[in-house]
């Protein structure tokens, strides 16, 4: 179901929606921000995601499922009724959360309460022009640290861009820095989600190209241009190597504060590429 939006749409608004995938975490919490912030600079409507995970409701029906406190480690039956009236919490707790975070801003917005499998249910609200925001982890250095199953499949999933949210401390002069191969669309598209950031977050650009590549420094000047970039806010580098370790050195010198990269770049397809994302301290956004 979905609860009704507190505002009036604007008939003449066709940016896309902010969804947000509420799961009761605190990083989620902290996307939902972000997602408010978001909307309010753009127009566009937020919608919460709340998911009533299928897979849990259908395991404590078995007699024998035990579920263990994750603060007191105490053993106890997996009950569906406990199950159902915990969701039902977490549920009305997304609803007054989602209404705290926008009511400031002014917005609109709604709250889908779906049951099912989590990515099934958010590709089946997500369009081509929304963003979706993720809470995640900021820094995790546990050894073989992956993203999420959840988040992994909304990545290369999702119709339209999605955003790896984590909380960090913004850097004074920090910029925006845009990932980019010699797939011309796919370019195309993570330099318009790149200058869509930095006109929202007053910050300039830096465009990442691979040694190899045949994409020229005034092209990308050109078009950047025509999104709005100035050009004393751009910058070219040539990345001498796609390895994550060489990406987050250049990320540190260009002091990033959000990486915008299309889920068909070379960087995605390294093998190390899920531990960078992992890693880095800073949010993502991902284009189709």
């Amino acid at each position: 179901m979905t609860d009704a939006p507190t505002t009036q749409a604007d008939p003449g608004t066709s940016t896309g929606r902010v969804l947000v995938l509420l799961d009761g975490s605190r990083m989620s919490y902290a996307a939902l921000r972000a997602a408010a912030e978001i909307a309010a600079s753009t127009g566009a409507e937020v919608l919460g995601v709340f998911v009533e995970e299928l897979n849990q409701l259908r395991s404590a029906g078995y007699g024998f499922a035990r579920e263990v406190g994750a603060s007191s480690g105490i053993s106890r039956p997996f009950d569906p009724a406990g199950v159902e009236q915990r969701m039902q919490r977490l549920a009305d707790q997304a609803r007054r959360a989602l209404a705290g975070a926008v009511a400031p801003h002014g917005g609109r917005h709604s709250l889908s309460v779906a049951r099912g499998h989590v990515i099934d249910e958010v590709l089946a609200l997500a369009g081509p022009g929304d963003l979706l925001v993720l809470g995640r982890v900021g820094w995790s250095s546990a050894p073989g640290a992956r993203l999420g199953s959840t988040a992994k499949g909304l990545v290369y999933r999702s119709p339209g861009k999605v955003l790896l949210w984590c909380e960090k401390h913004s850097l004074p002069q920090g910029r925006v820095v845009v990932f980019l191969n010699d797939h011309v669309d796919a370019n195309s598209r993570a330099i318009q989600a790149a200058a869509e950031v930095s006109r929202r977050s007053h910050r300039p650009v830096t465009f990442l190209v691979g040694a190899d590549s045949s994409v020229l420094s005034k092209d990308l000047k050109g078009v950047a241009r025509d999104l709005g970039v100035q050009e004393s806010e751009l910058r070219v580098r040539s990345l001498p190597s796609t390895d994550p370790v060489t990406v987050a050195g250049i990320l540190r010198q260009e002091r990033a504060v959000q990486l915008v990269l299309s889920r068909d770049c070379t960087l995605l397809q390294e093998p190390n590429a899920e531990r960078l994302l992992v890693a880095l301290n800073l949010p993502v956004t991902v284009t189709p």
